[in-house]
């Protein structure tokens, strides 16, 4: 390796992906030979993953990406980290790479304005403007832009709905953010082909917007940690793992004092979820956690085994 550093690459793209299954078999044969982590959904509307690994095996995996896909540009967001934060690589099959869950929607032509994090701090600061945040309640809780609504969702699949509680209207001026930009994206496409006509988006998300900030020292608007979808489970305003551990039962990020409950129960739950879980998942995360902590105590490679500069 050429330092100490691991990278996780985060990209997503819309486009129409007829040989979904042929792509997945072609990667998984790639993947079978590299050591390299995250997961890729596929689904007939496009390509959205996170993986990490060295930045050479990387940088080798987005051109195979873009050859197989038949595609020249691809955004990715990119971060150093000292280990890999996933568990295994997984190419999955999906029937959307972001679940709406409301069909074919053609977010590459229906697609709000996408704003530069040079303009959005003027375009949120606007009194007249509705400023939606889209990503789940345990993820705002930790980090949101001031002033942002709530639609108050445990899964993407509820914003239809919670949309139409929030009283906005089609004329209003919307803006819309979430973690990379994969889901406001596909919100503001639903949002234009129902009748609302001025719609904007935070083009690469949050973590666009931190990156942008740190690199030209511009001043932020952005409060707290962001939520990311892996075992970092957070990072703060300079892209660094945050301070928060995550519960394996509800997803909900923890702090040191949440550690503290009597309802929290290390890989079962915390107080979050305490008395929502069945007894059956309650059981199949118990019997997880002991076979983890068994194999850290004999020292044996797990699925969820942490894997740092070291392993290279």
């Amino acid at each position: 390796m050429r330092n100490d550093d691991l990278y996780i690459y985060t990209f997503y793209r819309f486009l129409s992906i007829k040989n979904k299954k042929k792509v997945k078999i072609y990667l998984d044969k790639y993947f079978n030979k590299k050591l390299l982590r995250g997961t890729i959904l596929i689904a007939n509307e496009g390509i959205n993953a996170s993986i990490s690994g060295t930045e050479d095996d990387l940088l080798d995996t987005i051109k195979i990406i873009k050859k197989i896909l038949r595609i020249r540009k691809l955004k990715i967001k990119i971060n150093k980290n000292k280990f890999l934060p996933f568990n295994r690589i997984k190419v999955r099959l999906k029937k959307e790479i972001v679940s709406l869950g409301k069909g074919k929607i053609d977010v590459t032509n229906l697609t709000g304005n996408l704003v530069h994090p040079d303009k959005w701090n003027d375009i949120i600061e606007k009194k007249d403007v509705k400023l939606i945040d889209t990503r789940n309640i345990y993820e705002i809780d930790i980090g949101r832009f001031k002033g942002a609504i709530n639609p108050k969702t445990k899964s993407f699949r509820e914003f239809p709905k919670k949309l139409e509680k929030l009283g906005i209207k089609k004329d209003d001026k919307v803006a819309m953010y979430c973690t990379g930009g994969i889901r406001c994206e596909k919100a503001s496409a639903y949002l234009k082909l129902n009748g609302f006509k001025n719609v904007t988006q935070l083009d690469g998300g949050i973590l666009n917007y931190l990156s942008y900030i740190n690199k030209h020292k511009k001043k932020s608007l952005w409060n707290g940690d962001c939520f990311v979808f892996d075992s970092r489970v957070a990072v703060n305003k300079k892209l660094e793992k945050g301070k928060y551990t995550q519960c394996n039962g509800c997803r909900h990020p923890l702090t040191s004092q949440d550690l503290k409950s009597k309802h929290f129960k290390k890989g079962i739950s915390c107080h979050y979820c305490y008395g929502n879980r069945t007894q059956k998942q309650q059981l199949r995360s118990l019997t997880r956690q002991k076979q983890i902590d068994l194999a850290e105590k004999n020292k044996k490679h797990h699925p969820f085994k942490k894997i740092t500069t070291a392993d290279y």
